[in-house]
């Protein structure tokens, strides 16, 4: 009799100690399985607060995951060296990064970034629901490696009090071309007190490749391109120095009212409504390029070698999305890279710009940089060989050549 109550006792012991094992196995299970996970995003500081915003409402919309954003100086290149540095030890310090639309090519080339695909079709996405230019600019060998943050591009701004309504109904909706645009320069040019018909980017910089690429209608036709935009160099309709026009020498020309034309980036408009110019918003029309406008802007990726790619994937498809780029309009006037978005009337209440049917067509019709993995090196070639041509001391044929040999 004593053994077997010893024996019941054992036994009583044995089942007690696998009931405990096992809730203290259940409850590490549990643990494991509302663990949050740290989503470290490479970014630029944003001084309007959006993007803390867009980081604050994905951490609150699930349980899984907190993205912590880790803040670069707004320093391109710095930013872009620091990655590059982290990048190439196939560390995982970043999970999420933002690019500019530039870096793309290199990065993909070098292996730093995910491919995209399966996650824009699992989601039931399209290439094309997002801006084309920023697709563009993260396409790398058939292969898509980023999505929009937000965008910035090239377009026509024109003197709608001097262009008639039927030129101006044109040029909003893109249908003519770069030899007619200096038509119409040389037609208007004088008008209102202008000096000039036509004011662009030309010299030899990063702005004169974005202009080379919008007259060789994104270096599909190289030859005539250049050949057109020399035309544009030797017309009376430019001022005679258009060779070593920036961005500045653009905006203050045609904002002091001595332009007809100008090729510029949205930045522009904010200055015309500042009232410190004698050109007023009224008084400007908004078209498209007729071969697009070079699409600037940043662009979103996953690094390659994060550790926590699901958590990853979770917060792009947020930021990239139109929950997240909705809050990139709306509070921080940011131009969606999510197509869908150009129709929400909360998205076009907070742009003025897009309530322009010029400016919206431009939107649609960005296109890209040269992707590629050395894009420095090819953007400076562009820039030495097409000035050269422009300004005399170069043929046609070999500046032809020497672009067509660094696009291969």
């Amino acid at each position: 009799m004593k053994r077997i109550m010893i024996l019941l006792t054992a036994v009583v012991m044995v089942i007690s100690l696998l009931a405990g094992c096992a809730e203290s196995d259940n409850e590490n299970t549990a643990a494991t399985e509302t663990e949050n996970v740290t989503i470290k995003f490479a970014v630029q500081a944003d001084s309007t607060g959006t993007m803390d915003e867009i980081v604050k409402a994905f951490n609150q919309s699930q349980e899984a995951y907190t993205v912590e954003a880790v803040v670069f100086t707004n320093d391109s290149g710095n930013m872009h060296d620091q990655l590059i540095n982290s990048l190439s030890t196939a560390s995982g310090e970043y999970d999420v990064v933002s690019m500019d639309v530039v870096w793309a090519g290199e990065f993909a080339s070098a292996g730093f970034l995910h491919p995209l695909d399966t996650l824009i079709k699992d989601e039931g996405w399209l290439p094309t629901d997002f801006n084309a230019g920023s697709m563009a600019s993260g396409k790398y060998k058939g292969k898509n490696y980023a999505l929009p943050y937000f965008s910035d591009l090239g377009f026509l701004y024109f003197r709608k009090d001097i262009v008639s309504k039927e030129d101006a109904t044109k040029l909003v909706a893109g249908d003519y071309s770069m030899s007619d645009l200096l038509t119409l320069a040389e037609k208007y040019q004088g008008e209102a007190d202008t000096k000039y018909g036509h004011v662009y980017q030309s010299k030899q910089y990063e702005g004169l490749t974005c202009n080379v690429n919008e007259f060789t209608n994104n270096w599909m036709d190289i030859n005539s391109g250049l050949e057109t935009m020399k035309a544009f160099a030797d017309s009376k309709a430019t001022p005679d120095d258009i060779l070593t026009y920036t961005e500045g020498e653009t905006h203050a020309a045609f904002l002091n009212g001595e332009t007809v034309f100008a090729r510029n980036w949205p930045y522009m408009t904010g200055m015309a409504a500042s009232g410190e110019y004698p050109l007023s918003v009224d008084q400007i029309g908004f078209a498209p390029l007729p071969n697009g406008g070079t699409v600037g802007g940043w662009i979103l990726g996953i690094n390659a070698n994060s550790k926590e790619a699901s958590g990853a994937e979770a917060f792009l498809k947020f930021i990239a999305g139109p929950k997240g780029q909705k809050i990139n309009a709306t509070m921080g006037s940011y131009l969606p890279g999510f197509n869908a978005l150009l129709e929400d009337e909360d998205v076009i209440n907070s742009n003025v710009l897009l309530t322009n049917k010029g400016f919206k067509n431009a939107l649609k019709s960005t296109i890209a940089r040269p992707v590629v993995s050395n894009y420095s090196e090819v953007s400076d070639g562009i820039q030495v060989k097409a000035h050269e041509y422009l300004s005399g001391n170069g043929e046609l044929e070999d500046a032809t050549q020497l672009i067509e040999e660094l696009l291969k």
